[in-house]
């Protein structure tokens, strides 16, 4: 019989919550398609029994939380491993995205069962959430990081974090993926009154560590003859929302978020350049479906972006080397074609999930082998 392979952690399939949720879909229908038995477990609102059903192949256990935010988590992901652990059979193996409820991940580890455990992108380190909740996340990583048979770094440079505190034998590095846009409808893009291949966009939360203020400055310091899309949520309320809005010229466009996965590839793919501003977080999915789509890219100059993006793209370390740079690229079109044509390669080279699923997939026999198990399909052993 095939192995079972348990994905815990993410709000489940169909994806339509974010990054762990569309690598949770697209390594379920690789290893779904490789000959795995696959189950989901999926977070629905509101109060209800558990029950499960068939998507597209995968099994999806249906656990309903009525709480939101952490505490709704935390309680969904306990759920979770207690309902994982009561099926659990010799011979499945588990994977498990993210670590902020890392001190569950101590159950299974009790028990001998293997666990692929993605430690996200060093979340505690991010100043926005507060120093008692960096601390509870330094924990949680610590605890899964000590537990996981094999631990997930999307980045070469997250990879490197996790040896140090953990040792190399169990750290492999895995990207996020995107699926390549080779041609999308103008009408999602002419809906906004943009102009096909006359704009440029940006699409991350609104929060300082992603640059966008610097952006928007850098945007408005002349005309572009051209406007900058800025996709996502800026309300009346946030401090830095107002200022972000407040340092924008009339060539700045606030669409709001959009979560149409369709609207967002026809963006992406005719947009004339993609700005990215993220100074942490490892491996950004945003980025890579730029890529995926073609667009020339000048990111924020750091360890991240430049593996991710290569080194044909362009790069800026704040509002006024951005703003020359911008003259530079916008005024030359060889330029941008060059530089999306690069984008497309080093998404071909590293970020399909073809190749991202396979290398799940090998993390999954490594954590069965370490414990024991040989992986049974296609008659080939861990």
């Amino acid at each position: 019989m095939p192995s079972t392979v348990r994905i815990l952690g993410t709000h489940g399939v169909p994806a339509a919550y974010g990054g762990f949720e569309t690598a949770a879909e697209n390594v379920g229908l690789y290893l779904r398609d490789q000959g795995w038995n696959v189950i989901v477990y999926c977070q629905l609102p509101g109060e209800g029994p558990t029950t499960v059903d068939d998507w597209n192949g995968l099994q999806r256990v249906l656990v309903h939380e009525p709480r939101e935010g952490w505490k709704g988590t935390s309680a969904f992901d306990l759920t979770t491993i207690r309902h994982a652990m009561r099926e659990h059979i010799d011979g499945d193996v588990w994977l498990t995205f993210g670590y902020n409820t890392g001190v569950f991940d101590v159950i299974p580890r009790l028990r001998r069962i293997p666990n692929v455990i993605n430690m996200d992108g060093m979340e505690w380190t991010r100043k926005r959430w507060g120093i008692v909740k960096q601390g509870i996340l330094l924990a949680n990583e610590r605890l899964a990081g000590w537990v996981g048979d094999v631990l997930i770094a999307d980045h070469p440079v997250i990879a490197t974090y996790l040896r140090r505190h953990f040792g190399t034998r169990r750290v492999q590095t895995i990207t996020y993926g995107a699926h390549e846009v080779v041609d999308a409808p103008t009408a999602p893009v002419e809906e906004l009154g943009l102009v096909p291949g006359r704009y440029a966009t940006v699409v991350c939360r609104p929060i300082p560590e992603n640059s966008v203020l610097e952006i928007v400055q850098a945007w408005s310091a002349t005309s572009r003859g051209m406007p900058l899309v800025v996709v996502g949520p800026y309300g009346e309320d946030d401090p830095y929302h107002a200022a972000v809005r407040a340092a924008a010229s009339d060539e700045v466009l606030f669409p709001g978020a959009i979560f149409e996965p369709e609207r967002m590839r026809s963006l992406r793919f005719h947009s004339a350049l993609y700005l990215h501003g993220h100074t942490v977080g490892g491996t950004n999915p945003s980025l890579v479906e730029a890529m995926a789509a073609g667009n020339p890219v000048i990111a924020h100059d750091n360890s991240y972006n430049t593996w991710v993006a290569g080194p044909d793209n362009a790069y800026f370390t704040g509002a006024d080397d951005l703003a020359g740079l911008l003259d530079d690229v916008l005024s030359d079109d060889s330029r941008r074609q060059r530089m999306g044509a690069a984008s497309r390669d080093r998404f071909h080279a590293e970020f399909t999930w073809t190749k991202i699923g396979a290398e799940y997939e090998k993390a999954l026999r490594t954590a069965l082998a370490r414990r024991g198990h040989t992986h049974q399909q296609t008659g080939v052993n861990a």
